[in-house]
């Protein structure tokens, strides 16, 4: 596909947006619970993310909405403010702060996410949709959708309930879950089915789940599931109704309006930074967004839905790997499933709150499969133990922390992997044995600073007795003071104790051994001593 409009995968575009929504739907409602607010304020920030910020963004793919990396902060702030309307204001300062930095080109900060730390967060967030859906794939729905934090709000961690919900299996939704399963897999797996576009396997899984749970009501089954808890819970007119805020702008001047306002505006930024950096890479066309551009779309995003009512917004890793998966390829889906949220919410609620979730948790495992499949730690550990580790520590700290913390403890591991790797390439090292002897080369490398005096050190020491030494600095552009030290010493004491012939090549003019530094010497023979 070369041509990459709005319009050049209509047919693609709308079979995803359709999964993508499928995939929404319980998310907005679940983090909003989450998160303290009313339930509609999630689907309000769902349609905002969809059809504003998908319009602006420059990212095909990305996804937006309500966050469950933000519920925490939002749950407290909205106790601490004392009101929705209030925590509004917050809101609607925070998209304006996100303009703000894109203006200030902040986006770039995501250019140093390591690679390593990126597929860590993808498979981390695959691992926690799969621990936190195969329980609600039971029958098992104590756990909000939405909330992908280990220690939970009930207080039990993932792997509590995870382990407690094999005790509260409900066999309807576990047949249902299996069935669903078995439909998707199959639609990916029959080439005839997977070139259907237009009829998504999630949209059949629905039906086909719907359908049978009401074939086990009219039957009266023990298999039928009755209770709301195990579907999908849309608010109806009265609660949209008696649940809608609208900003309360009087309280502009108080100062913990501001606060929260600069807390969620750099949580959401970076949030987004990471799933913009994720899904770029996940883009089959490898196409880059414009991250600057996409902080200016997520604050004017977040000023409309702080406007509305709406909770705050970023982009969405579950959600926009669902739309990769699921054939999206342009922003059209990302708008499109905006509309269906906006549409379907308020004309049909009494068909979706038929859903049940143990059919949407099939959809989600998926999602996270394809996220977490054991190739990603494969390829990982084919690249080596300074990719695999930082990966790994990586996809275990943001399973058991959180995403942001997670990454954080990833991206100092790598560091320390490239300090490291910056010690081993401070120079080379090379011997060459002749008749005569051996001549042993330490050809340093462009910059050489304090971090490399340990190695080049630990070198020095085991240069044997009576060894002809060539310490080459012809490509090097800065040598650190420490460095410049330690191979003064060495020349003028170990170099004689070990009777070492010394030969310094390259070195620049502007050493200068009075002052510690080093004077360029001319070199005609390796045995002439250097002055």
């Amino acid at each position: 596909m070369n041509n990459h409009s709005i319009f050049s995968n209509v047919r693609g575009d709308l079979a995803s947006g359709l999964v993508v929504f499928l995939v929404a739907l319980p998310l907005c409602l679940g983090i909003a619970l989450a998160s303290g607010a009313p339930l509609f304020s999630g689907i309000v920030s769902g349609v905002i993310g969809g059809v504003v910020v998908g319009f602006l963004s420059n990212s095909a793919l990305s996804v937006t909405g309500p966050a469950a990396g933000l519920t925490a902060i939002v749950l407290a702030a909205i106790t601490d403010l004392g009101g929705f309307d209030i925590f509004l204001v917050a809101v609607i300062l925070a998209g304006l702060i996100q303009i703000a930095l894109g203006f200030l080109r902040a986006g770039s900060f995501s250019n140093y996410f390591p690679t390593s730390v990126i597929e860590g967060m993808l498979a981390a967030i695959g691992i926690i949709i799969i621990l936190k859906q195969i329980p609600h794939a039971f029958g098992h729905d104590v756990d909000n959708e939405g909330d992908f934090f280990y220690i939970e709000k009930s207080g039990h961690t993932t792997f509590d309930t995870l382990f407690e919900s094999i005790n509260y299996i409900h066999t309807g939704a576990l047949i249902i879950a299996l069935l669903s399963l078995a439909i998707l897999i199959t639609w990916e797996k029959v080439p005839a089915l997977k070139k259907i576009k237009v009829v998504p396997g999630a949209l059949v899984v629905v039906v086909v789940s719907i359908l049978l749970n009401e074939f086990f009501i009219q039957s009266g089954s023990s298999l039928a599931i009755v209770t709301q808890n195990h579907l999908v819970s849309l608010p109806s007119f009265t609660e949209i109704s008696n649940g809608f805020a609208l900003p309360n702008f009087a309280s502009l001047t108080n100062e913990k309006v501001w606060i929260v306002a600069i807390t969620i505006a750099v949580v959401a930024s970076i949030e987004t930074l990471l799933c913009i950096e994720a899904t770029d890479k996940l883009d089959p066309y490898k196409r880059f967004t414009d991250t600057n551009r996409e902080l200016k779309a997520q604050g004017i995003g977040n000023i409309v839905s702080g406007l509305l009512g709406g909770l705050p917004m970023t982009s969405v890793v579950v959600r926009s790997s669902a739309n990769i998966n699921s054939g999206g390829r342009t922003k059209f889906s990302t708008i499109f499933h905006g509309l269906l949220l906006f549409t379907f919410a308020l004309s049909i609620p009494f068909i979706l709150n038929k859903i049940p979730l143990a059919a949407l948790a099939a959809v989600l495992l998926m999602v996270g499969y394809k996220l977490a499949k054991p190739s990603v730690f494969v390829h990982l550990w084919n690249n080596g133990y300074s990719q695999f580790i930082p990966f790994v520590v990586t996809v275990i700290a943001v399973v058991r922390i959180d995403l942001l913390k997670g990454v954080g403890i990833g991206l100092a591991v790598s560091i320390i992997f490239i300090l490291y790797q910056n010690l081993k390439i401070a120079y080379s090292f090379k011997k060459e044995s002749f008749h005569d002897g051996d001549i042993i080369t330490i050809k340093l490398a462009q910059e050489v600073s304090f971090l490399n005096k340990a190695a080049i050190k630990s070198t020095l020491a085991s240069i044997p007795n009576g060894s002809k030494l060539i310490i080459d600095a012809s490509n090097t552009k800065y040598i650190d003071f420490d460095v410049v030290e330690l191979i003064k010493d060495f020349r003028n004491v170990k170099a004689e104790d070990k009777e070492i012939d010394l030969t310094l090549k390259g070195f620049k003019d502007q050493y200068d051994l009075d002052n510690t530094e080093f004077k360029h010497v001319k070199i005609k023979d390796s045995k002439e001593e250097t002055k």
